[in-house]
C-alpha cells in the first residue's frame, strides 16, 4: 500500500517542482517572444482579405440616356428656325448651369412641341453642352473628405484585424510556453529517476594525508552513504550497490547512514543482499537520522547478523591508521548522540597515527577538528538531490558534497546512492565513492 500511494505523489511533488520553475523562466521569456512575433509581423506585407472587392470603389459615370426632340416648326406660326434640340440625361447638368429635362410629345398636326416640365436655356442659340455625372450608382453616397471611410483606423487604435492577430500571437506563445514548461518538467523528472533505479556510479578521488605511513599509501575507501531503503527503493536496489562495490574490490567498505527508511520487519529482506559485501578488511557501519526514525537499536542487531561492524562510539587500529565511528546527532534525543571523548579518548596523538572518522552529518567537523581527526567521511546532503536544493543544503551543512578542508582536518561528503522522498536526482547524482588514501613519503 505504501508503495502504491508513495510512488505517484513523489513524482508528483517533483514534477511540480520543475514545472513551476520552468513556468517561471517561461514567463520571463514570454515577452521577448511576443515582442519578436510582431515585429515579423510589421515586416511581412499584409495579405488583402478575400471580401475587398466588395468594398467600395470610385464611382464612374453612368451611360447618358439620350433624349432627342423633333426640329420642326412650332404651330403658332412664329417665324426662324427652330432651335436644336438638346440630348439630356436625367438630372445632368449643362454648361449654362440649367437643367433640361425634355420629352418628344407628338401633337395632333404632326409636330413636336416641349412638355409643360422643360425649362429653356439661357441661350437658344448655343447647344448644352453635356457634362458626365459624378455620382454612384443609385442608391449609394459619396463619402465627403471629412468623413473617414469604414476601414481607416485612427493610429493610437488597432482595426479589428490587427487586434485579431495580436490576440492569436499572445495566444500562441502563451500556449507554445505551457507546452514548453510541461515538457521540460516531464522530461527533468523522467531523467532524474531513471538516474535512481540506474543504480550508484563510481567516483573516485585521492585524498592526501600528512600523516600517512607509506605502507599504506594507494588504501581505497568504498563510501556508501543515504542507500534509503524503503517503499520504493528496494531489495534490487541493495543488490545494485552490493555489485557495484565489489566489482571495485575494495580494502575497507564505510556504510556511513540512513540505510534505511522504515522496521527491520519490513525492510529486513531488502537489506539482505549486504551480507554479501566484499573487502579485506571488512565493512563497517554507523547510524543516520533516519535510523533513528524506525528504531536505530534494531538495525545496529540486524546490520551485525549480517557482517557489517556498526561502530557506536569506537576506534578500531588497522593497518597504517585508526577507523574511529559515532553515531548520529539524531541520537542525542534518546541519550546515544556522537561521543567524540568516548570514540577517541584513549588515543595517544603522539603515536603519530591517522584517524579516519565515519559521522554521517557534516555538521560534526568542527568537532572533528578539536579532537584531531584527519579525515571525516560522511554523507547526509545527497548533494542537494533536486537542484536549486543544493543552495538550501548550504544553509544547513558546512560542505554539501566533495572534498574539503578545515585546518588540518578533511572533510568528504558523499552524495548517496539513492533517495529520499521522490526516487528523482537532479544536478546530484548518486555515487558511491572510492576513496584512495596518499601519503607524502610515497
Amino acid at each position: 500500500m505504501q508503495w502504491v500511494l508513495a510512488w505517484p505523489g513523489y513524482i508528483w511533488l517533483a514534477t511540480l517542482l520543475y514545472l513551476t520553475l520552468a513556468l517561471i523562466v517561461g514567463e520571463a521569456v514570454r515577452p521577448l517572444l511576443l515582442r519578436a512575433l510582431e515585429r515579423r509581423a510589421r515586416r511581412t506585407p499584409p495579405v488583402r482579405p478575400r471580401h475587398d472587392h466588395l468594398r467600395r470603389a470610385p464611382a464612374t459615370a453612368a451611360p447618358a440616356t439620350e433624349a432627342v426632340t423633333a426640329s420642326t416648326p412650332v404651330a403658332t406660326g412664329t417665324a426662324g428656325p427652330t432651335p436644336p434640340a438638346t440630348a439630356t440625361t436625367s438630372g445632368a447638368t449643362t454648361t449654362s448651369g440649367a437643367t433640361a429635362v425634355t420629352t418628344a410629345t407628338p401633337t395632333p398636326s404632326g409636330t413636336a412641341t416641349d412638355s409643360p416640365n422643360a425649362t429653356d436655356s439661357s441661350d437658344a442659340t448655343s447647344p448644352a453642352t453635356v457634362t458626365s455625372p459624378t455620382t454612384d450608382s443609385p442608391g449609394a453616397t459619396a463619402p465627403t473628405p471629412d468623413e473617414p471611410t469604414p476601414d481607416a483606423a485612427t493610429p493610437d487604435e488597432p482595426t479589428p484585424d490587427q487586434a485579431a492577430a495580436q490576440t492569436s500571437r499572445r495566444l500562441f506563445v502563451a500556449r507554445t510556453v505551457a507546452a514548453g514548461a510541461g515538457a521540460v518538467a516531464a522530461a527533468t523528472v523522467g531523467y532524474g529517476t531513471y538516474s535512481v533505479f540506474r543504480g550508484p556510479r563510481v567516483k573516485r578521488i585521492t585524498v592526501p594525508l600528512a600523516k600517512l605511513s607509506r605502507q599504506v599509501h594507494g588504501y581505497r575507501i568504498a563510501v556508501v552513504s543515504d542507500i534509503h531503503l524503503g517503499p520504493i527503493l528496494g531489495r534490487a536496489h541493495t543488490q545494485r550497490v552490493v555489485e557495484t562495490i565489489n566489482r571495485v574490490n575494495p580494502d575497507l567498505v564505510a556504510v556511513v547512514g540512513d540505510l534505511v527508511d522504515g522496521s527491520v520487519a519490513d525492510l529486513g529482506p531488502a537489506a539482505e543482499p549486504l551480507r554479501h559485501l566484499r573487502a579485506r578488511d571488512g565493512s563497517f557501519f554507523v547510524t543516520g537520522n533516519h535510523e533513528y526514525f524506525s528504531g536505530a537499536d534494531a538495525w545496529v542487531d540486524h546490520v551485525r547478523a549480517l557482517g557489517l561492524r556498526p561502530l557506536e562510539h569506537e576506534r578500531t587500529e588497522l593497518p597504517g591508521f585508526d577507523l574511529v565511528g559515532v553515531n548520529d546527532v539524531a541520537g542525542e534525543d534518546e541519550g546515544k548522540g556522537p561521543d567524540f571523548r568516548q570514540a577517541l579518548g584513549d588515543r595517544d596523538r603522539d603515536r603519530g597515527r591517522v584517524a579516519v572518522l565515519l559521522a554521517h552529518q557534516p555538521v560534526v567537523i568542527h568537532d572533528a577538528v578539536r579532537h584531531g581527526v584527519d579525515l571525516q567521511l560522511s554523507g547526509h546532503t545527497h548533494g542537494g538531490q533536486l537542484w536549486p536544493g543544493n543552495y538550501l543544503a548550504e544553509l544547513a551543512n558546512p560542505t554539501v558534497a566533495g572534498l574539503e578542508g578545515y585546518g588540518d582536518t578533511q572533510l568528504y561528503v558523499s552524495r548517496g546512492a539513492g533517495a529520499w522522498g521522490p526516487p528523482v536526482r537532479v544536478g546530484a547524482p548518486p555515487d558511491i565513492t572510492v576513496v584512495q588514501l596518499a601519503s607524502p613519503h610515497a
